[in-house]
């Protein structure tokens, strides 16, 4: 978990959620850990990952324009910027994850004939409505609660397949990168909601979009899981 920085009590209230609801020992990690997880059923379960990954910089792109004090926008303009790789489409994490189902075995030009899934349509909406719709804390926080179980869950997938022999370690890509950025990214998103915490103001706000951040994303592993050992892929005819 990120530390305190320059938000120490959302911060702390995020850690407390994510120790909470157990995020760590979601079943879709556990089932990487101890082996129980097939190649084929962590291949396809990452292919219906890459549209959550695709679609993560939407609602954050639409949170930016809804700050008001432009000092306080830079921060999460830099995260969508970081997510289009500084301006580099090699380093786009649209690609850079591409990059990452290819070494496991998928093919990237199949995607966009998949058929998405119920469970990854449920958390981009749920993202959208949080960040456009929803009190601007809630937004905020519920991105920067994701970020931070995100740092903490890339390190244990990257551990994982390289251990499993599914990719070797020089070939690890996308999910070594989150693990290592991905605490400063949320410390950045809590920053912009830190002082109506502090004050009390906006802590009501701020600890629904905790709790709702952290709620989807440990929903959108286990459904991952569970329709995955059940689904085959599917593809449309457009």
């Amino acid at each position: 978990m990120s530390e305190a920085g320059r938000a120490p009590g959302v911060t702390a209230r995020a850690n407390a959620v994510l120790d909470r609801i157990g995020i760590m020992d979601n079943p879709y990690l556990a089932a990487l850990r101890d082996g129980s997880m097939p190649a084929d059923v962590f291949r396809r379960t990452q292919e219906q990952f890459f549209f959550a990954v695709t679609f993560f910089p939407r609602p954050m792109a639409a949170l930016v324009g809804r700050i008001p004090d432009p000092r306080q926008r830079l921060d999460i303009l830099h995260n969508v910027v970081e997510e289009h790789g500084e301006f580099d489409v090699a380093r786009f994490h649209h690609t850079t994850f591409q990059a990452f189902l290819r070494s496991v075995g998928a093919d990237p030009a199949t995607l966009d004939a998949l058929i998405i899934w119920p469970s990854v349509r449920a958390f981009n909406s749920v993202l959208t409505a949080a960040c456009v719709l929803d009190d601007l804390e809630v937004g905020v926080a519920c991105m920067g609660v994701i970020e931070q179980a995100f740092a903490g869950i890339s390190a244990v997938i990257g551990r994982a397949v390289v251990d499993r022999g599914w990719v070797k370690p020089d070939d690890l890509v996308h999910y070594k990168l989150h693990a290592e950025i991905d605490e400063r990214h949320a410390e950045e998103f809590f920053a912009v909601v830190e002082p109506g915490w502090a004050d009390g103001s906006r802590r009501y706000f701020v600890e629904q979009g905790l709790e709702l951040g952290a709620y989807v994303f440990d929903r959108l592993y286990r459904d991952l899981l569970a329709e995955g050992r059940t689904r085959t892929p599917e593809y449309h005819g457009r």
